[in-house]
Parts: C-alpha cells; structure tokens; sequence
C-alpha cells in the first residue's frame, strides 16, 4: 500500500473471508499493529536543508602563466637565422617581455627557460655537440632580450638533449607517414640509439618520410616565459564591485558573492554577475541554490532553468534540478538529472539523497560517508548504524530543527529516552512544525511530548 500521511495514527487489522460449502462463517478480525513507523519519509523534511550545487569561481589571487616561442635548425647548424627570429612565436615572445616589464605592479617574470634538441639521426658524439651549440646560441639570444626589454636579474635555465627520441615518438604517433606502426614498433623493442637509427633506416621509403616530415621539426630550441599575473586582492575586488562593477571579469564577480556574509548579498552579486555576463550559466545555477536554500522552489527553478538554456550539461544546475524533482516526489526524474549530473566532486549528497529515496539505504550512506548532514544522518539511522549518525548530526554545521529531530529518533531507539525528550524538545523550539509531527510518530511514542 502506498504510504499517506494518515497511516502514522492507524489501526491494521487482518479481515477473512471464510466459507464452508455455501455457508459463510465470520471469522474475527485480527488487530496486527498500531500505526506506522515512517521515520523514512523524514526525507522530505531533511530535503530542506540539503546543500545545493554551487557552481565554482576559477578566480585565482595569483595566475601561473607561459609564453613560449620555438627556433627552428638547418640540418647540422647551430646558427640562428634571421627568417626565425621574424616567427610570430618569436615576436610574441619578445612581446611579452615587454609586456611583463611595462606592468610590474600585476605582473612578475619568475625565469625563462631554453631547451634545445638535436634529431636522433646522425651519431650520438655529432648530435650532443650540435643541440649543445645550439643551447648556448638560443641563451645568448634570450638573455640579450632580456637586456634590450630591461628584465634584469632573471634567471634563464637552459639546457639540451643530443637526440630528441621522445619528440620523435610523439611526432611519429600523431603523424599519418607510412610504417607508422612498424616504426613505433621499433621504438619499443630497441633501446639503443644506433640500434634504433639503423632498424628505422633499412625501412627506406619510411625513412624519406621521416627525413622530410619528421626529422626537420625536431631540430630546435624552445624558449619559455615563466610568469606570474597577480589579480586584485579582497579589498581591491570590494572596491571595484561598488565603484564600477563592470570592470571585474566574471570570475572576479563570482568570487566576490563568495566575500559577502549574507544570502542576500550573495544574491545581489550573482544577480549583478548574470546582468553583466549573461551566457554564464554559474550565476543564474548560485541564484537557484540561494533560493532553494530559503524555501523558494519556483523561484529557484526559474533560475535553473535559465543556467540550462546557457549550459545544458551543467553539473550544478542538474544536481539541484535533481533535488527539486526530490522535494516534489519525483524519484524518476531525479534520477534522470542525477544521471546528467554524473558523479563529480560535490555530488554525493545529490547521490544519496536519490537513494534514499528509492528506499535503497545502503547505498546512500555509503555514498554519502563523507558528507556530515540531516540527510547523511537519516540513511545511517534507517541503515541502523547508530554510532555513525550520531557523530555525523554532531558535525552537521548549521544544525536546525531536525537535526535534533533525527537525534531524538537516534536516542529513542537506543532507549536513551531522556536524552531523547531533551533533543525533540531543542527540535520543537527551532521549528515549530515538529510538534505536531511528533506527536503522531510512533518512534517517539515512549517520549513526553
């Protein structure tokens, strides 16, 4: 029988019909129980204070960043010719270097790096002097670059490898040369660098490939910028939220709703974030938990729907679309925006929930082990893991009505009945609703209500 609210209070009787040939014999109903314990349909109310799906800022305070420039070698040179230096790579480089210096209050140049490489044809003694000749050119050229943008003091770590079998391998596999795979082959069953170079070369019109395709581009030197971008701090980021909002990205914005104290500041600040980038569908997702958070279904579903249209795989906005559905009974679709969800970082309450739901109590307390909430504390006490629920309501963080609901449950079924009335009774007075509840649950029956 499908479970109403009305069975908490309830008498259950067994009624026969019983005959003997045509005779009808009446036969006494038999009382079976009392009421109903329903202590899991308690998931609706722990639904409540769930912790919806925030969709994260990527802001960062200070931001590792690269510029990297590639020079390209004759076939046994080491010279750096003119037609290199006029690359785009290399302009950017040099771009960068003055980029770096012209803003030293948001930038920092930590080092430069220079690789140079030899291709592994030729022998090993040619190929070390040849990629080394080729280090000291490239450090040379970086480090007068460094002088004419003025970046003095920077380090530059260079170094070479004599012959590029790595590069060679990677160029090989993403390549479409003919005897690919034989080569590759090759690469694997032979460590020796002769041995090697002599297989691949008894492959004539594979070798004319590699020659021509493959050889020429790993004859280089990579030059790299290691730097750092530093973002606006806390206050600079308040600052500017009041002044002229506009001019913080949206990662900046969003990390300044995390600043605020209160819902509605955050709000106020996600409501700003999507005026201002509205194809982000982060903040239209954090609105909707804000209002979730409050109570605010239809409002928060408005929201969620918005964040669908700008992201319809959205890992947030599907979890929480996930618990709506729950909160309206729908155990069907909330499984299907689960499944969209899929199992990321931050889901397992969402997962569980959904369990619990589907009366599947071992696997929403193991997927929710690591989350401390009402609705982590319910499947261990419908699990009967008693210890486990009492320390995971004992670390819930905002502990509202029904945590101390679940623990006066906890404790009544232990037969701790004391402990039990003075937990429904810090219930009773964080959420009024609860004394009605209790008053028909028969898991509290032995507890002075």
């Amino acid at each position: 029988f499908k479970y109403v609210p009305e069975m908490q209070q309830s008498e259950l009787y067994l009624k026969f019909d019983g005959k003997i040939g045509r005779k009808t014999v009446k036969i006494p109903d038999v009382k079976v129980a009392d009421g109903v314990v329903a202590t899991s349909e308690l998931l609706k109310r722990t639904l409540a204070s769930a912790n919806p799906a925030v969709a994260p800022d990527a802001f960062v305070h200070v931001l590792k960043q690269k510029q990297e420039a590639s020079i390209q070698f004759l076939i046994q040179q080491a010279k750096i010719r003119n037609s290199e230096l006029k690359k785009t790579s290399v302009k950017d480089f040099i771009k960068t270097l003055r980029d770096i210096k012209a803003d030293q209050d948001r930038k920092e140049l930590n080092n430069v790096e220079v690789s140079a490489y030899a291709s592994p044809d030729g022998g090993f003694d040619l190929n070390d002097k040849l990629a080394n000749k080729r280090q000291r050119n490239t450090e040379t050229y970086v480090n007068q670059q460094l002088k004419n943008t003025k970046n003095t003091g920077v380090a530059v770590d260079a170094k070479y490898t004599a012959q590029d079998w790595e590069g060679f391998q990677e160029l090989v596999a993403a390549s479409n040369i003919q005897d690919k795979e034989v080569i590759l082959r090759v690469l694997s069953m032979y460590k020796d660098p002769e041995e090697r170079e002599q297989q691949i070369k008894n492959m004539s019109a594979g070798f004319r490939e590699l020659a021509d395709g493959i050889l020429p581009e790993l004859r280089r030197a990579r030059l790299t910028i290691n730097y750092e971008v530093i973002g606006r701090d806390d206050e600079q980021i308040e600052a500017q939220l009041k002044s002229d909002a506009s001019k913080l990205s949206v990662e900046e914005m969003l990390y300044a709703a995390t600043l605020k104290e209160t819902a509605d500041e955050q709000e106020e600040v996600y409501k700003k974030t999507a005026a201002l980038y509205p194809n982000d569908a982060r903040a239209y997702n954090n609105i909707a938990a804000i209002e979730y958070s409050i109570g605010n279904l239809t409002a928060a579903n408005e929201y969620l729907l918005q964040a669908q249209k700008r992201d319809a795989k959205g890992t947030e906005a599907n979890a929480n679309l996930a618990l709506i559905a729950l909160q309206q009974g729908d155990v069907a679709t909330a499984e299907n925006y689960m499944l969209k969800a899929g199992n990321n970082k931050g889901m397992e309450e969402m997962i569980g929930n959904v369990y619990l739901a589907k009366g599947n109590y071992a696997m929403a307390e193991q997927a929710m082990a690591k989350v401390n909430s009402n609705s982590a504390a319910l499947a261990q006490i419908l699990n009967k893991n008693y210890a486990a629920a009492a320390n995971t309501l004992d670390r819930v963080a905002q502990k509202d009505g029904m945590t101390y609901y679940l623990k006066a449950v906890l404790c009544a079924r232990q037969g701790q009945n004391n402990e039990a009335a003075v937990a429904l009774r810090k219930a009773i007075e964080k959420d009024a609703s609860l004394k009605a509840y209790a008053a028909n649950d028969l898991e509290l029956a032995k507890i002075a209500k």
